[in-house]
């Protein structure tokens, strides 16, 4: 059994190494010849924070492979936008264009994820670490700190904003809508509860197995 539990691991080490191998990828072409480089050396920061921070603790602790497949997700995302800023993705751009909807709305997407991978880190860590139980009270604080995350991230944008010479605009991404903050916020927790809710069984058996 132990042989067996030691090759699991090992594999699911290797998985890990590839998507951090990918993560690094995707860093080297997002720095090359961005939209605008102060704006990715801003925009870059917290992909590249969540990213050494998970480094540094692997070694004492270990999310789930699929929770590191979330995570590589959305910081993927977070080094396009970096690239390209997030008012304007060329993909978006182009589906804009096709649909005929003037807003860029890849900043949405950011936002969704922004809610789905803390909602998913959080639920592991309260059920791994601290042993909670699987409750209404359980849920509601998973859901409770996937907002807070989300409502820091805004309050930094506006901080950076107010501090730096770069047009809020483009850091806070409103594009025009003045309730863009708002919608935000809201899309994060939809991402909270889409996660819970579509992925939750089967992120439990992965916490199972690892446990």
């Amino acid at each position: 059994m132990k042989i067996t539990h030691t090759n699991k691991r090992f594999g699911a080490n290797k998985i890990h190494s590839f998507l951090l191998l990918i993560t690094l990828c995707f860093f080297i072409w997002s720095a090359i010849n961005p939209l605008d480089t102060q704006s990715w050396l801003l925009l870059s920061i917290p992909a590249c924070a969540l990213v050494i921070g998970l480094i540094v603790i692997y070694p004492r602790y270990q999310f789930s492979t699929f929770v590191y497949m979330v995570i590589c997700f959305h910081v993927l995302i977070l080094l396009i936008g970096a690239k390209y800023t997030y008012t304007a993705n060329p993909l978006f751009e182009w589906l804009g264009m096709v649909f005929q909807i003037e807003r860029n709305n890849f900043d949405r997407v950011g936002h969704f994820m922004q809610g789905f991978t803390p909602a998913l880190m959080a639920k592991e860590l309260f059920l791994r670490k601290e042993k909670m139980t699987r409750n209404k009270m359980f849920f509601y604080y998973i859901l409770s700190m996937s907002m807070a995350v989300s409502a820091l991230y805004e309050l930094l944008e506006y901080s950076v904003s107010f501090i730096t010479t770069i047009p809020g605009d483009v850091i806070l991404g409103l594009q025009g809508d003045f309730f863009d903050t708002h919608k935000d916020l809201l899309l994060a927790l939809i991402g909270s509860i889409s996660a819970m809710t579509l992925f939750g069984a089967f992120h439990d058996r992965q916490i199972d197995k690892m446990e």
